[in-house]
């Protein structure tokens, strides 16, 4: 496959003309370079992104279902309204990443780099308290550096919380409800949920 050629087919079909629009489904794209691509309405489920770069791309409205994005550079890209879901996002560099409306259910995010990333409405919201940061999905919530899914922090023992760090059972009585109030507010389906 020449992705030369299937972008520049896909931008000539985001303009109106007579490309085809990007079908990259199951695609190996490990370390391909996109940076600044235009890839609106692109589909890239379960493309192996593995470190690619997608610097400054536009993935909004994409479908990255299932995708490999480990470790891959999305610094400031905009994944306006894309679905995330399932996507492999661990140590993505996310930052300044516009993910507003974006659907991350189910989505891992363990080492992702969220920092200065636009959450606005999309089911992944970010609480701080104290010495951690979690965040927060419909299915699953990462504190510090573990990610687990929403029931096993629900069941989790206090022996199980002491285990993870020294100070977590602390941090877990003072934020456990606040927490999982947050997970529980997160619509699976739909990102309704107004934010912190």
């Amino acid at each position: 496959m020449d992705i030369t050629k299937v972008l520049e087919s896909h931008k000539k079909w985001i303009s109106g003309e007579c490309g085809e629009r990007a079908n990259l489904l199951g695609a190996p794209l490990r370390r391909v370079d996109l940076r600044g691509a235009d890839l609106r309405g692109a589909i890239l489920s379960r493309a192996d992104l593995f470190v690619a770069n997608l610097l400054g791309a536009n993935l909004s409205r994409v479908d990255l279902r299932g995708a490999d994005l480990r470790d891959a550079n999305l610094l400031g890209a905009d994944l306006r309204g894309a679905t995330l879901r399932g996507a492999n996002l661990s140590g993505a560099n996310l930052s300044g990443a516009n993910l507003s409306r974006a659907d991350l259910s189910g989505a891992n995010l363990l080492g992702a780099d969220l920092s200065r990333a636009n959450l606005r409405d999309a089911n992944l919201k970010v609480y701080q308290s104290g010495i951690w940061t979690a965040y927060v999905q419909p299915d699953h919530i990462r504190i510090g550096c573990h990610y687990f899914r929403v029931e096993e922090w629900e069941a989790f023992s206090d022996e199980r919380i002491s285990e993870m760090h020294p100070l977590a059972l602390d941090y877990w009585k003072e934020n456990k409800h606040i927490v999982l109030s947050i997970a529980q507010s997160l619509d699976k389906g739909t990102n309704v949920w107004p934010g912190i």
